[in-house]
């Protein structure tokens, strides 16, 4: 009986420690999958202007040894705007979401949380790079909490712009380095040489080539209206900076006489006839081959051309920007400073199992360290310390600015937007420029042929042509094209609707016979005010006075 005893005790006791090992190895599992073992923790990451891409690169590699963290990217596929309310409607939500204008959608549906009590416990990082220009991060007067970090540089150097029109340097040099302020001066430019080379490399010359077939349409049509106009970039609205009134761009007569002149440049045979119907593919393709003398586009959208055309030799093909307006009475808002933007950002999901790991990863993001290794890369791989400040190794540097495909394999400049960042003007603690795109870099950078004109221009920088940041001064009210406006809230609907008609009148205006003009003109502004748009303009300069209260800059 005693024996029995005795091997029923070993028994027990070998069962109890075979129990006790099976808790401990769950117990590692759970700790592995929240993150507090070595194994890194996966956040699924959304970016409504993301693209396919596995987080492998060398930065990327760099940044999970610093923060534990592997982002799973995701992106809106086909260019899908209605992805942001599909998680909506499934409530299926990724740990990290950039929303972009969608935002307000995501914070009335209760899918992000609040970062106000994160930021303050342990967003050292955050509040440090933000300092006084946290308060621009606030969602509104109503509602000022914090629901995103990140997107926009808080402290910016304007050495770069796009200008109105962008202008092949081949025509500048053939037709003697020209003077090109006005739209008469741009035009007579491009018939020029278009009449002198009617082809180029055996394809047809076009004069002016624009992208209206899908969202780009506000880019290359509706922006560069507001731009001829003298207009800072508030997106579809006119702003008074200082008493907050603002209008629907559209309804302006300037507007309607630079639409009037694309319309007669149309009639002239100057304008691509496929502005309006060709895919963005197309477009950059018609751009790469070096036929097209000028566009009225952002450099992001056409560096992969721009880059295609110096690869292929053709340096002489690539564009100088230009401060176009209406007439000389104007005055081209392309190097305005409109502050820290704030508004858009990155949230953090409310269903996310990871909420403080993520907050933890964005507040890494704004570190000194992370802003170093975002936009210069690794030491010793992508650049190198001489004389104890940061040099770009020349192949990087020739790649950065001649290979459409570099960020995304090496990660160099990949996660800088839409994360945290510090801006171009911004030195770290050794008095560096954070970013490799101080000015000098920028000039150095430039190709040949842009060095050989900007010298018979007697310039250093395309920024030369333009009015001074310092003479246009800082908005108070940042920019319109950031705002937050409430889903489903009467200037949200009209907006749209508003949106949606220009679209649609002014490509048929421009495209018209001249003689019609007019009459699609009226119909649309008609159109307008049978839709309310006048309530839209009262709901948007409301916004823009809260957003100064909320600012403290009224």
């Amino acid at each position: 009986m005693v024996k029995k005893h005795f091997w029923f005790g070993i028994l027990l006791l070998v069962g109890v420690l075979l129990l006790s090992a099976c808790q401990d190895d769950t117990a590692t599992t759970d700790d592995s999958s929240s993150g507090s073992s070595d194994e890194p923790v996966t956040l699924t990451f959304f970016s409504s202007d993301g693209v396919e891409k596995e987080f492998n690169d060398p930065v990327a590699q760099k940044i999970t040894e610093e923060t534990g963290v592997e982002l799973e990217l995701d992106y809106p596929v086909g260019g899908n705007d209605e992805a942001i309310p599909l998680m909506i409607a499934s409530g299926d939500y990724p740990d990290l979401i950039f929303a972009k204008g969608d935002i307000g959608k995501l914070i009335d549906a209760g899918g992000v949380i609040k970062l106000d009590d994160l930021i303050e416990e342990k967003g050292d990082n955050l509040k440090a790079m933000y300092g006084d220009q946290l308060d621009r991060l606030r969602n509104s007067i109503d509602d000022p909490s914090i629901y995103t970090v990140g997107t926009y540089g808080v402290n910016n150097a304007y050495w770069e712009t796009s200008g109105t029109f962008q202008i092949q340097l081949d025509v500048l040099r053939e037709l003697g380095y020209p003077e090109i302020n006005t739209l008469e001066d741009f035009e007579a430019a491009i018939t020029e040489y278009y009449e002198k080379y009617p082809e180029i490399d055996g394809q047809k010359t076009i004069p002016l080539s624009l992208l209206g077939s899908d969202w780009r349409w506000l880019i290359t049509v509706g922006n560069p209206a507001g731009f001829a106009a003298g207009l800072e970039d508030d997106g579809q609205w006119a702003v008074n900076d200082e008493t907050g009134e603002a209008t629907y761009k559209f309804l302006l007569p300037e507007l309607k006489e630079y639409f009037k002149w694309l319309n007669g440049l149309n009639d002239k045979g100057l304008l691509d006839p496929e502005s309006f119907t060709h895919t963005y593919d197309t477009y950059i393709s018609k751009v790469s081959s070096g036929r097209v003398l000028s566009v009225a586009d952002q450099d992001w959208d056409i560096a992969d051309a721009d880059k295609a055309l110096v690869q292929d030799g053709k340096e002489e093909r690539t564009y100088a920007p230009l401060p176009v307006t209406l007439t000389e009475d104007y005055q081209s808002k392309g190097l305005k400073d409109y502050g820290f933007a704030g508004g858009w950002g990155i949230a953090i999901s409310s269903t996310s199992e990871h909420q403080e790991k993520a907050f933890e990863f964005l507040d890494w993001m704004a570190s000194e360290e992370a802003q170093i290794l975002t936009n210069w890369g690794i030491e010793g791989v992508n650049y190198d310390i001489v004389d104890g400040k940061r040099v770009m190794k020349e192949e990087d540097r020739q790649r950065m600015n001649n290979d459409a495909d570099y960020g995304k394999e090496t990660g160099v400049g990949f996660y800088v937007y839409p994360f945290p960042q510090w801006g171009t003007a911004a030195v770290d603690s050794n008095g560096q420029s954070i970013t490799p795109d101080s000015e000098q870099d920028i000039i150095d950078n430039f190709n040949s042929a842009e060095k050989e004109v900007l010298a018979e221009y007697d310039m250093e920088n395309w920024i030369d042509w333009f009015p001074p940041t310092e003479e246009l001064g800082v908005s108070k009210h940042g920019s319109v094209a950031n705002f937050t406006i409430p889903s489903d809230s009467d200037l949200q609907v009209i907006q749209q609707k508003a949106d949606d008609l220009i679209q649609q009148r002014i490509t048929e205006a421009i495209l018209a016979k001249p003689a019609s003009f007019d009459s699609v003109w009226d119909k649309m502004l008609s159109e307008l005010k049978d839709m309310d748009i006048e309530t839209a303009n009262q709901a948007m300069t409301k916004m823009v006075k809260d957003k100064k209260e909320l600012w403290g800059t009224n």
